[in-house]
């Protein structure tokens, strides 16, 4: 090909390319803008917008007033399929908004003209929201469902709306009289600090009830008299999810009070200001299924309404958008008995110290008590709590050295001290001489001879220690318990003194009193048992711990409770009925012949027991938590008491009491 052909061609491919230039309908520019719009919406600041006829600054304040009444939501926006048609364009928007459960979805249009090489939004609040005119802006109004109740065993409520009365200074209400006078009047009288509900009183404004303090209407001291004798002092009659009584189990249920501002910050757009919200226990790990949602309304109203305006239009007036249906809350079932939860309440009441009772049904593993007493401060003793169990793990030691070939009638060596790596061990105080020397391992058992036990250690290895408390149900999970739980903590491994001194419940073994009584209650069914606590958890809760979880460690006043591994996935060998039969005959040995004696007198069916006292801390003596288990027909019980002495003289009345009572 010639020189003349290549340039020929070379003016074609220019004539060609100038004439799809000089095509261009400028589609890419407005394509741009509507990108940018949308994009600027979405992010509800449009001030870098170029509008025609409408300054970009007012034109963001607008849009900011406009969607204000749902703030902290912004939108997504995405632009549709633009249409040209000259200097001018129109291109779909579609939004989408999440507005509490629900998702707000809707198209509008926006145009676009060309003015020289730019591309311009035409300013229209129709373009924000269908048929939004200008001087209109978006208002919502949410309702929020009753709270639903707990329930325990057969339905029992354990929490329900019961009455109460809020008391507080109702400012118009004051009239002349000194608010500050009227404050520390009222203070005084219902026992709130003064000087801070003076302060409040005084920041309140002036048509404002302020709340000094919420009492339950029934069985409250203070009267409707002492109250109208304050200026401008008043009871309001209110109603909250209120267990029987301020203490019945509160530490496992937790709490219900209006969300405060760390709870709305940490819920995600769950909670807002003035919504109620549990607090520790049950309340808190199950409280989207207990608060049910908010219905929810979004409507066009004018702008700048007074209260007083807004209040008028409640049943007309607003043009109504999008509405989210309001959703009750589920009752949460529980296998609380409330006769003997109080019950177990009523007996650690008069405990200085942390204390607990926990009480199953070892036929289900239905937790029909777990309570914390007073001195536990708040703090979940029964479920949480993390202790040497000392000899109450003697039954498990038993079930090990059962599988190696004793038997109850086998004869141990129980000697007055043993040296182990040259650390001693003795007997607890009070060691009968009788059963000193060769004695069976049932007597070994009943009287609880700690040398006995630390001299098998040769022949139950740690991991056979391990095994034998997952057999049972002890550190293992509980997935039908659905509630926050230390499981207990066997080390697999341990040597030399660690390994003689976790033989008597010592060492690196950790129990809580929910897996004393589960231990118990494993001998008593012949099987391992498994606990429940929440019968109908929904799956979609946004609980903070997973049923059955283990919880972290905690600090308890006896220390720092150590880092314990997490329970095993099941049990690895399950307790047998033969096995457990064996078990049996020593526990009950513990109250026929043994120091649980006071056991005997307990109606009905034959107590079996085991007492423990473990040490903790550097003292000398040492300080001894107590404890005790026992079975009662269907029922086992784990009752302990933190640096409490001796599990039989100090926690064996606290157990006598409550059986003899449950009947």
């Amino acid at each position: 090909m010639g020189n003349s052909s290549k340039l020929s061609l070379a003016l074609v491919g220019l004539i060609l390319g100038g004439s799809l230039v000089g095509c261009s309908d400028g589609r890419a520019g407005a394509q741009d803008a509507a990108k940018q719009l949308a994009s600027a919406v979405a992010a509800l600041d449009v001030a870098a917008v170029p509008f025609e006829g409408k300054d970009s600054g007012a034109a963001n304040e607008q849009l900011k007033e406009v969607f204000k009444a749902l703030d902290p939501a912004k939108p997504s926006v995405v632009t549709g399929e633009l249409k040209l048609d000259k200097d001018t364009a129109t291109i779909p928007l579609d939004y989408s908004w999440k507005i509490g459960t629900g998702e707000w979805k809707y198209t509008t249009f926006a145009q676009l003209k060309k003015s020289g090489d730019k591309w311009l939004t035409v300013w229209n609040p129709a373009s924000l929201v269908p048929e939004l005119a200008d001087g209109e802006v978006l208002g919502t109004m949410s309702q929020s469902p009753a709270r639903a109740d707990i329930l325990g065993a057969g339905d029992a409520k354990l929490v329900t709306y019961r009455p109460v009365v809020n008391v507080g200074i109702d400012k118009p209400r004051l009239g002349t009289a000194d608010p500050a006078a009227s404050a520390t009047r009222l203070a005084q009288l219902v026992g709130a600090d003064p000087a801070a509900y003076s302060q409040q009183v005084a920041a309140a404004g002036a048509e404002a009830f302020v709340p000094a303090i919420t009492l339950r209407q029934d069985g409250q001291s203070i009267t409707d008299d002492q109250i109208a004798a304050i200026p401008g002092a008043r009871a309001i009659a209110d109603s909250l999810p209120l267990a029987p009584t301020r203490t019945f189990a509160r530490a496992l249920l937790g709490t219900v009070a209006e969300a405060n501002a760390e709870q709305i910050e940490k819920s995600g757009g769950a909670l807002k200001a003035g919504d109620t919200t549990g607090t520790g226990g049950l309340q808190q790990q199950y409280d989207a299924q207990l608060r049910g949602t908010d219905g929810i309304q979004v409507f066009a109203e004018k702008a700048g309404l007074s209260a007083e305006e807004r209040q008028g239009l409640l049943n007309g007036g607003r043009r109504g958008l999008f509405q989210v249906e309001i959703t009750p809350g589920t009752a949460l079932k529980t296998t609380l008995d409330p006769a003997l939860q109080q019950l177990a309440e009523d007996v650690l009441g008069k405990v200085a110290p942390a204390s607990a009772i926990v009480a199953l049904r070892p036929s289900s593993g239905a937790v029909l008590a777990a309570a914390s007493g007073p001195g536990s401060n708040g703090y979940d003793t029964a479920m949480l709590g993390q202790y040497a169990p000392g000899s109450i793990f003697k039954i498990v030691d038993s079930l090990a050295m059962i599988r190696n070939g004793i038997t109850p009638d086998s004869i141990v060596e129980c000697p007055a001290t043993l040296s182990v790596d040259g650390r001693t061990f003795k007997n607890a105080e009070g060691y009968p001489a009788a059963s000193l020397g060769s004695v069976t391992l049932r007597d070994a058992f009943a009287h609880s001879c700690n040398t006995a036990f630390i001299n098998a250690r040769d022949t139950v290895s740690q991991a056979q220690q391990e095994s034998a408390a997952t057999s049972l149900g002890v550190a293992v999970e509980a997935p039908g318990l659905g509630a926050g739980a230390f499981l207990g903590s066997v080390p697999g491994t341990a040597e030399g003194t660690e390994h003689a001194a976790s033989m008597i419940g010592q060492g690196k073994v950790l129990m809580s009193p929910l897996s004393a009584a589960i231990m118990a209650g494993s001998v008593a069914k012949g099987a391992p048992v498994s606990p429940q606590l929440v019968l109908n958890p929904n799956a979609g809760d946004d609980a903070t711990r997973a049923a059955g979880a283990t919880a972290e460690p905690t600090a308890t006043s006896a220390g720092p409770a150590s880092s314990a591994p997490a329970p095993a996935k099941a049990s690895g060998t399950p307790v047998t009925a033969a096995e457990a039969a064996l078990l049996s005959d020593m526990m009950r040995a513990v109250v026929t012949s043994g120091h649980a004696g006071f056991l005997a007198s307990v109606p009905g069916a034959p107590v079996g027991a085991k007492t423990g006292t473990a040490e903790f801390g550097k003292d000398d003596p040492p300080k001894t938590h107590a404890w005790i288990v026992a079975v009662h027909g269907d029922l086992a019980v784990a009752v302990f008491v933190e640096d409490g002495g001796l599990g039989a003289t100090t926690s064996g009345p606290l157990l006598k009491e409550f059986l003899t009572a449950a009947g």
